[in-house]
């Protein structure tokens, strides 16, 4: 026969200090788990919206990134005149000989610089991708020295807001507009012509080519057929899994980070409702003894303590989880492996996580609460009614 809910919840209703010590360590614990959680989510969240996988994006062979490639003019030409690119209504093919550099710019109101991504870019590439909106100002004009600046580093490096001269090489470019791209990796970047910022940076050379494809189900056939083509000597990716795998080293890292503070953190947390259980089983001795004669089996009592911490660890992981809640949609930055550039995204706290932080902190209870209830199932009959 097994112990009513009610028994645990009214128990653990009635030692209130040491239940909200209980809760306030293993909410710390698993605010510092979601937190590590929500920044590796938000960082891959950022990168993954940037690709489509309706678009194909073309690199030199071996380049494992943009920054590392170079895509002459021939083969960019090559890539237009091929009849898997898609067409706008004007039959204009929706590909993008896109320049890549890193500038190095001084932050705003922090000591240092960092290194900003700089897109040099055709106005199709507009139309390739989605969610790119202006939402200050206006787009540049086609041969002009002016450049649009995602909105997420606007306020974070000097000369990136609107009406702001910036200068790249020896020429300086004025900022005639923000942008977003619904949280993409591109709120982080600077744009321009592609045209004048190239002789700006590395001369007549692009670092990637973006297209749609006219029929997404042939990607294989395509990237099989463009790679073989012996005058490109070029690796295809779709746009969509080529961000995804430049997410992954950070966000693992981040993840394995977390964990490591979050484990050291839960052996404490465990400690301290292992104190608490152990605590409880002392006061109510008198009480276990009368549930024995009752007729509750020592198994009954057993689960039904172990029950009981899970209860208050699960309390503990509701605190964690409303202390972590305001971190949702936060801004932070760091750098980008990939590109070595800043690269600015929100924590993003999702359902998902917080479900996780509640069952860690359930299997916190349930480790921290089987010993004092195995102390309490095996207490002496006699002994217990007593008093001892």
């Amino acid at each position: 026969m097994a112990l009513p809910l009610s028994y645990n919840v009214r128990n653990v209703m009635q030692r209130p200090v040491s239940t909200l010590t209980t809760a306030v360590g293993v909410g710390l614990t698993i605010a510092i788990l979601i937190g590590a959680l929500s920044l590796a989510a938000g960082f891959r969240a950022a990168l993954v919206q940037t690709g489509s996988a309706d678009n194909l994006i073309v690199l030199r062979k071996g380049a494992n990134s943009e920054i590392s490639s170079g895509i002459s003019r021939q083969t960019a030409a090559i890539l237009r005149a091929y009849g898997e690119v898609a067409t706008d209504a004007r039959s204009r093919p929706l590909l993008s000989p896109e320049v890549v550099v890193v500038n190095n710019r001084r932050r705003v109101g922090q000591p240092g610089n960092s290194n900003v991504t700089v897109r040099g870019i055709d106005h199709e590439a507009l139309v390739l991708r989605r969610g790119v909106q202006v939402v200050a100002g206006r787009w540049f004009e086609p041969g002009a020295a002016e450049v649009v600046v995602g909105r997420r580093i606007s306020t974070r490096f000097e000369g990136c807001r609107l009406g702001d001269r910036v200068r790249f090489g020896q020429r300086d470019f004025t900022v005639v507009g923000l942008f977003s791209a619904n949280g993409a990796t591109f709120e982080s970047e600077i744009w321009g012509d592609n045209e004048v910022l190239m002789p700006v940076f590395r001369g007549e050379v692009f670092q990637s080519v973006t297209f749609r494809m006219r029929d997404p189900a042939r990607f294989d056939a395509i990237r099989r057929e463009l790679e073989s083509d012996p005058r490109l000597g070029v690796d295809v990716q779709r746009e969509s899994e080529f961000y995804a795998k430049q997410s992954e080293m950070l966000a693992n890292l981040i993840r394995v980070l977390g964990g490591f503070i979050t484990i050291i953190m839960a052996v404490g947390a465990i400690f301290g409702a292992m104190n608490t259980m152990f605590a409880a089983v002392g006061a109510r001795t008198r009480e276990i003894a009368m549930l024995l004669v009752l007729g509750f089996s020592p198994l009954s009592i057993m689960v039904s303590f172990v029950f009981e911490s899970v209860i208050l660890s699960l309390f503990g992981g509701l605190v964690g989880c409303l202390m972590a809640l305001p971190l949702n949609r936060i801004v932070t930055s760091t750098t980008n492996f990939s590109s070595f550039s800043e690269l600015a995204f929100g924590f993003r706290v999702t359902p998902g996580i917080l479900l996780t932080g509640l069952a860690v902190a359930a299997v916190m209870g349930l480790v921290g609460g089987f010993l004092p209830a195995l102390k309490a199932s095996r207490q002496p009959l006699a002994a217990a009614l007593r008093g001892a």
